[in-house]
This record gives C-alpha cells, structure tokens and sequence, in this order.
C-alpha cells in the first residue's frame, strides 16, 4: 500500500477554537445518533455505536452530549430526520474522492457539496465512477508510544491485519470490516494505545500529483470539511 489519504474531521479537535470544536461535536453526535437508530442503542452488540462513543469520549464529547444524541436514536428525544450520504467526485489532478456524510436534507447537502467542489477546481462524478477504485476495509489508528514499529506491525499481523502503514506520528492498521473489533482487542490486550476505529474507504492504487494540484486539494478538503453534512474525505492520493 503506497499511502491511504483520509481526511478526518475529528483530527483538528485538539486545537480547534469553540466554533470549530461545536460543529466536530455535533458531527460526533450524529454518528451516534446514527449508530443507534440502524442497530440499537447497547454498544455491547452494536459495534458501530461502540466505536463512535469511543471516539467521541477520546475527544472528550461531553457525557450528556452522547446520551443526548442516543436517546434522539431511539425516539426519546426528538431530532432532525437523519440520513447517511456519499459523494463521489474527482478533485484537482484527477484524484477521486470519496464523500461521506450526515444530513437532514439530501437535496440541500447535494447542492452545498457540487457548489464547493466546482470552486475549488472539482467536479461530480457519476455514481460508481469512483467507488469502484476503493474497498471497505476497518482501519485502527495506533499511538506508537514505546514500542517499535516492527513490534506493532507483528502484532497486528497476528492478530489477523491485512496492512500496515506507519505515518509521521501513527500507525494505520487495516483489516477485513469483521475483524476489526477483535484485531483491536488484541492490540490492546498487548499494552496498544487505539486513538481511533473507523471504516474506511481505501484506494487500491493511488496517484501522484504536482505541488499546486496538492495545495488546491487541501483548500477543496478543508472547504467540505466546513460543510456540516460531512464526516470523513477519502482520496487515492499517495502520501
């Protein structure tokens, strides 16, 4: 694997200013929201809704935050008609991109995300135009800490990973969707910090592209990620 480029909304959290950190926590609470209304509100049997607590508890989403958005899952409280989106489009250089999202006005949301993309050099693409370059894997975000690379990477592998990639400051570790809950398991049993568990759109090739395409790509993401719709970015481009 060359590089797997995901643009995480929840990554900027730490040092957003108030506005910012607002808006994260909403879209934070709208994956639990979402999480429970497909398979329930126990994160003991409802894997997704675990893994969205988690995160939104590692970035310290208040508590009433979280039991909040649970209880508009379940009816309890009443809340926006939520549904998940996807986008595909092709950015700057040619890189697909992969959109997915959360919205109470599909229409809307389409309108808001074709509107960005064209100022910043995109387009829209057909459905399955893009899609069909990437593959639904689990991705587990590891902090290093004390151990080495080599160590991890063997650890994940026998606890059933298929990839590895190690970044600047984390290790991506990538699995069959099913497996991904007791690869983690396992990767904490061994002593692991997981900053994060997703599942992720990853491209089975990625481009190149020049300097300027890079830097209009990054003005394209950081745009979409101020759209209150979107949740993660995917692109084929190479790290």
């Amino acid at each position: 694997m060359s590089g797997h480029s995901h643009f995480k909304t929840v990554a900027a959290t730490k040092n957003a200013n108030d506005a910012k950190r607002g808006k994260i926590f909403s879209k934070m609470a709208r994956v639990i929201t979402i999480a429970v209304k497909e398979k329930g509100p126990d994160p003991s049997i409802n894997m997704q809704l675990k893994s969205a607590i988690e995160q939104a508890k590692r970035f310290n989403l208040p508590k009433e935050n979280i039991e909040r958005a649970i209880k508009k899952g379940t009816g309890e409280l009443a809340g926006e008609n939520l549904e998940e989106v996807s986008f595909e489009i092709f950015g700057p250089g040619g890189v697909s991109v992969i959109i997915d999202g959360i919205t109470d006005n599909k229409n809307r949301t389409i309108s808001e995300i074709k509107t960005i993309t064209g100022k910043y050099g995109g387009k829209m693409a057909g459905e399955g135009a893009v899609k069909w370059m990437f593959k639904r894997k689990g991705c587990i975000v590891v902090s290093p800490e004390n151990k080495k690379t080599e160590e991890i990477e063997l650890i994940a592998i026998e606890a059933g990973a298929q990839d590895f990639l190690a970044q600047e400051k984390d290790i991506l570790i990538y699995t069959n969707p099913e497996d991904s809950e007791k690869v983690k398991k396992t990767l904490e049993e061994n002593g692991l910090k997981i900053e994060s568990v997703s599942l992720d759109w990853v491209a089975g090739e990625n481009i190149s592209i020049s300097d300027g395409e890079k830097e209009s790509l990054k003005k394209l993401f950081e745009a979409l990620d101020e759209n209150d719709a979107v949740q993660n970015i995917y692109s084929n481009i190479k790290i």
